[in-house]
C-alpha cells in the first residue's frame, strides 16, 4: 500500500463543534491537524484529531484556559494521563489551581453575605 492509498483509507471524522460542545470551530481548526471538506461542506479530520480535540475539551473543563493548553500539545494525541507531566505543565496546573481557589473563596464570601442578608430579612 503506498502513502497516497494510506491517506485515502485512514479513518476520517467530522468533529462536532459549537454551542454545548466545549469547543468552537476556530479552536478546533487552530489545534487540529489538516482537514479536508466533505461533500456537505463540513470539515473532516483524521481519527487522531478527535482524540486531540477530546483532550483539549477536558483541560478547560478542569479549569485551564486555551492558552494554558498550548504547552500540553505534544501529549494531546494520546492518553494525557499516561504521560508524566513536565515541570512547565505542573507549574501551569498549580497556577490555575490557585486562580480557581481564589475565585471559589470570593464566591463563598458572596454566598455567605447573601445568606446572612436573607436570614436578617427573615427569609431562609
Amino acid at each position: 500500500m503506498n502513502e497516497d492509498t494510506q491517506q485515502r483509507t485512514a479513518p476520517r471524522v467530522v468533529l462536532v463543534t459549537g454551542a454545548g460542545t466545549g469547543i468552537g470551530q476556530a479552536t478546533a481548526r487552530a489545534f487540529a491537524a489538516g482537514s479536508s471538506r466533505a461533500a456537505n461542506g463540513y470539515r473532516v479530520y483524521d481519527g487522531s484529531t478527535a482524540v486531540r480535540v477530546r483532550n483539549i475539551r477536558a483541560l478547560p473543563a478542569a479549569g485551564f484556559t486555551l492558552e494554558d493548553v498550548r504547552p500540553f500539545l505534544a501529549c494531546l494525541d494520546g492518553d494525557v494521563l499516561a504521560v508524566p507531566p513536565s515541570a512547565r505543565a505542573l507549574r501551569i496546573a498549580r497556577e490555575r489551581l490557585a486562580v480557581l481557589e481564589h475565585r471559589i473563596a470570593i464566591q463563598t464570601e458572596a454566598r455567605d453575605r447573601l445568606a446572612a442578608a436573607l436570614a436578617a430579612a427573615g427569609g431562609s
